[in-house]
């Protein structure tokens, strides 16, 4: 099937080329794909504009937010196959939605700062969500988010509460705290008991980075970029020396390791 080629498209291009592949005289891959079997492209899409905005990138951006607007429009699509919505009503979703969601540009309500707008947002939030208790906003951090993402999140949500620790201090002693019974978890050679402590002292350290203003996921991202590069360094400290590292002692790679930590 032909399709006129032109020096620029536009989203009604893209929804029109998204019609013609999902039709009969279309493409077989793209009239099998479901919500379901696109679930995992959505999030890898959404991770590699993140990848190309850590990259600071703009071509890798513009390219990967078109292949996130593609996840969009294909979804759609699929709706409107349904009958029940299309691009335009998500589109008309949004728009309703920011204009709500900032009542000090769109209507008479006066902010001062920032804070005033995001504390006006989370209460629009809740009431056009529906939500009458506190609980309903931390189940409602979707569970499909990282595990750091949605334990910093829940946390900063009761904290708007007043359930919170008085201050870091308190956050690095429940830390230590839940450290004492992992280790007794360990030392009863208890699993279940281990995978629920280290789930707490996980979920303890996330408190302390929200104290510190660290984002708990990026600071751990972080911390394996940095063991890869040290663990290149040791690999190459060990063929310069020629040594394999499957065939040396613990001890002899941690030397290694110290020596790579200089480096």
């Amino acid at each position: 099937m032909s399709y006129e080629r032109k020096d620029k498209y536009d989203i009604n291009d893209l929804l029109q080329i998204m019609e013609i592949l999902r039709s009969e005289q279309g493409c077989p891959w793209d009239r099998e794909q479901t919500h379901a079997s696109m679930r995992k492209d959505m999030i890898e899409e959404a991770y590699e504009v993140c990848e190309a905005i850590d990259l600071d990138d703009r071509d890798l951006l513009k390219e990967e937010l078109g292949d996130v607007l593609l996840q969009v429009v294909h979804h759609a699509r699929i709706e409107e196959e349904q009958g029940t919505f299309n691009f335009q009503d998500v589109c008309d979703g949004i728009c309703k939605k920011l204009i709500l969601r900032h009542p000090h540009v769109f209507a008479d309500t006066q902010v001062s700062s920032t804070g005033e707008v995001l504390q006006n947002w989370e209460q629009i939030k809740e009431e056009s969500k529906g939500q009458t208790t506190k609980t309903e906003t931390l189940v409602s951090v979707p569970k499909t988010f990282p595990a750091l993402m949605r334990a910093q999140k829940v946390q900063k949500r009761a904290a708007k509460t007043g359930f919170d620790y008085p201050d870091l201090y308190w956050a690095m002693g429940d830390l230590e705290s839940e450290l004492d019974e992992l280790q007794c978890a360990i030392e009863d050679e208890n699993p279940q008991q281990c995978f629920e402590e280290l789930g707490d002292v996980l979920f303890s350290a996330v408190n302390v980075a929200r104290f510190l203003k660290v984002d708990s996921e990026e600071s751990l991202n972080a911390s394996t970029e940095k063991f890869i590069d040290r663990f290149r360094k040791v690999e190459e400290l060990a063929k310069e020396q020629g040594i394999e590292l499957s065939e040396i002692s613990i001890q002899d790679m941690d030397k290694l390791w110290k020596q790579a930590k200089k480096k």
